[in-house]
């Protein structure tokens, strides 16, 4: 790939909710790819800090889409709903990316035209001093490293937010499976998962858990249905 190949064209969605402290550092993590994104959607889901104006102020790039307060999945779904691109790519506002994400993942996908969603490995970090959770490196089956094609994402449809905020992008990918969609692994860690005891996925929780229960449910109502 050049630096004027097509290919190379992606948008970014951020779902952001009362991320004025970190959303600036995502966005810049953007900004700093070897591969430029051509759009970043910012999707504000009913903040009640300046989320929306930081975001707006850091780079003339950024769009931000403002709705009532309605969960990450549904912030995830309007903004691939105003992708401009073919490919696209995403980021929770309190995370980041390393310089060669994108640039890794494009070329795969190139190489790969059968593919139709592309993660890479992932490492928590935290900013608040503790050290507990911080340095774990897995794969990155979440919406921080993934990049893929836009057409399969809306013909999967929408993130959907379960009870508790938990487990909806295992129930997105579960029905990308499902369609027969192909997803492939980077082994290289490309992004950076901030964890944090205010942040909706850190720690364990009965009420939050309540989504997780879900989508084993809703997994299984599937498997049946595809089985008769």
């Amino acid at each position: 790939m050049n630096c004027c190949d097509s290919t190379m064209d992606y948008s970014v969605v951020i779902p952001a909710f009362n991320a004025a402290r970190t959303i600036g550092e995502a966005i810049d993590s953007i900004l700093r790819q070897n591969v430029p994104a051509r759009e970043i959607i910012v999707v504000d889901d009913g903040s009640s800090d300046d989320t929306g104006d930081i975001a707006l102020a850091r780079d003339p790039g950024v769009t931000v889409v403002r709705q009532d307060n309605l969960g990450p999945g549904a912030a995830m779904t309007r903004g691939i709903a105003h992708v401009s691109f073919p490919i696209f790519a995403s980021l929770d506002s309190d995370d980041v990316w390393l310089p060669e994400k994108m640039s890794a993942q494009l070329a795969h996908l190139v190489a790969n035209p059968d593919c139709g969603f592309v993660f890479s490995h992932m490492r928590t970090f935290r900013d608040d001093g503790g050290q507990e959770g911080a340095g774990v490196i897995s794969p990155g089956w979440s919406r921080i490293t993934m990049s893929g094609r836009t057409d399969l994402a809306r013909q999967v449809g929408d993130i959907v937010d379960p009870p508790g905020g938990r487990g909806e992008m295992i129930d997105w990918l579960a029905r990308a499976r499902h369609l027969g969609i192909r997803m492939d692994m980077l082994d290289t860690v490309y992004a950076l998962r901030r964890i944090r005891p205010d942040s909706l996925s850190y720690g364990r929780s009965a009420e939050r858990d309540k989504g997780y229960a879900r989508v084993a449910w809703l997994a299984m109502q599937r498997r049946k249905a595809q089985a008769k």
